[in-house]
């Protein structure tokens, strides 16, 4: 058993000095208030996950739309090229 890399033997002590010092009347609440932080904590950091996860999702899908947007203006460039070429080719063919 391992608990924030402490071991079982180093609970165990840490558990009698806490009983010795407050007492068997107040460790249940210790515990408690102990866990409800545990708890609050952990809540704050899987908010604060997820905020960074929505981040990051929000620059992918950005990144998505302009390279889209960079890939359609491309393939209107390329047919504006290939009618200019197709005119300039059949004004050639019409003088010849």
């Amino acid at each position: 058993m391992n608990i924030f890399g402490v071991g079982l033997p180093e609970v165990t002590v840490i558990l009698i000095l806490a009983l010795l010092i407050f007492g068997p009347k107040k460790l249940p609440e210790l515990g408690k208030q102990l866990g409800k932080t545990l708890k609050s904590l952990k809540e704050a950091s899987n908010k604060f996950q997820n905020e960074i996860d929505q981040a990051i999702n929000e620059e992918d899908k950005d990144e998505s739309l302009k390279s889209i947007e960079g890939n359609q203006t491309n393939e209107i460039n390329q047919e504006k090229i290939e009618s200019e070429n197709n005119n300039f080719l059949n004004k050639e063919n019409s003088n010849n």
